[in-house]
């Protein structure tokens, strides 16, 4: 282990305590503001020893050890790869494109994803597998990404091939001239046929991923929705809306709505239930508790989709108004819920 001019060296004594656990485990808890993903790659990279010696990180401490451990772990910069996952492309020329993104992809990964982890399987390294090029504006990341769709968010999302389309972009986005519409199903019966929400949205200090209306001073977001469609069914009631945006914050749809106290269906981060229960009329017996949960349905996925995208092309002047239609398991639990109404009040989302 051999020490640059700048780096720290740490020491730690190895407690009785302490004796059987695995070195990485062991630094890990030493080290509490770093991952063991960054542990262990300190300890690839030999700038871990224990009483003067190399050591795996698998290895066992026995107690009475010294460990030192040298700077920090040197991460090389992350780059995309391309990778062959198949691609609903809905419109493409040589200047943009505009995806189908199904539930469960991420758009891109994390700055502190690796290599051999979640930045694996995104959309980002689809798109390097099926286009010739990309603008590069958001760096080795996020190539050709110019807005974002939550993992758990299916729908239409806008890629630009090159830096001259991605600005072009960016400045319509800034200005509010692109118009997004999104199909959300909702807890609860909404009590308006529409209405705007345009409370400011900020990071919850609490729990860091989640965003909140309730702090003073967030940014600015705005939300219009429609109701499409009641029912009320033995899972409870539940109201189908259509909602544009005219701001793209982070979770925005999600924490508005949720704030109104109607979480979207299979969003468990802000409020819906995992498990979705038959309603019982009080009192209920145990027999009959146990029943219905036998019967409770998981929604896998969020029950939000970005089902329409108008904007104006940015180098032909051309409208494009692009729609993609609710995805298969959406639809399908629709139909399982209007199956089991016994009243709705339908007007059905043209999508």
């Amino acid at each position: 282990m051999t020490a640059a001019e700048n780096d720290e060296v740490r020491s730690f004594s190895v407690e009785a305590a302490s004796a059987g656990q695995r070195l990485d485990q062991f630094l890990t808890a030493q080290l509490q503001d770093v991952s063991r993903v960054r542990v262990q790659q300190l300890i690839e990279q030999e700038r871990v020893s224990v009483n003067g010696r190399a050591m795996k990180a698998s290895g066992k401490l026995r107690g009475g050890e010294t460990v030192l451990v040298l700077g920090e772990a040197a991460v090389p910069p992350l780059r995309a790869q391309a990778e062959a996952i198949p691609l609903d492309i809905v419109y493409e020329d040589a200047f943009l494109a505009v995806i189908d993104k199904p539930a469960g992809m991420m758009v891109h990964a994390g700055s502190g994803a690796t290599d051999n982890a979640r930045n694996r399987g995104t959309l980002v390294n689809a798109l390097l597998h099926h286009m010739a090029a990309l603008s590069v504006t958001g760096g080795p990341l996020r190539p050709g990404i110019v807005h974002r769709l939550d993992k758990q968010t299916s729908g239409l999302i806008v890629v630009a091939k090159d830096d001259r389309t991605h600005r072009r972009l960016g400045e319509m986005f800034a200005q509010r001239q692109v118009h997004k519409t999104y199909i959300a199903l909702v807890h609860g019966a909404v009590k308006n046929e529409s209405g705007t929400l345009d409370a400011t949205i900020s990071r919850d200090q609490q729990r860091r991923t989640r965003m909140t209306t309730r702090r003073a001073g967030g940014r600015t977001a705005v939300s219009h929705y429609r109701v499409l469609e009641r029912t009320a069914s033995r899972y409870g009631q539940f109201t189908l809306l259509e909602v544009q945006i005219e701001t793209g914050r982070t979770h925005q749809i999600r924490v508005h709505l949720s704030s109104i106290g109607h979480p979207v269906v299979g969003d468990t981060l802000y409020g819906a239930p995992r498990h979705i229960l038959p309603q019982l009329e009080a009192p209920a017996t145990r027999q009959q508790k146990e029943a219905a949960a036998q019967e409770a349905v998981i929604v896998p996925r969020n029950f939000l989709h970005a089902a329409r995208l108008q904007l104006t092309h940015p180098e032909t002047g051309k409208l494009l108004e692009l729609e993609a239609p609710l995805p298969a398991e959406l639809a399908d639990w629709m139909r399982q819920l209007s199956s089991s109404s016994p009243t709705s009040k339908t007007g059905r989302p043209h999508c």
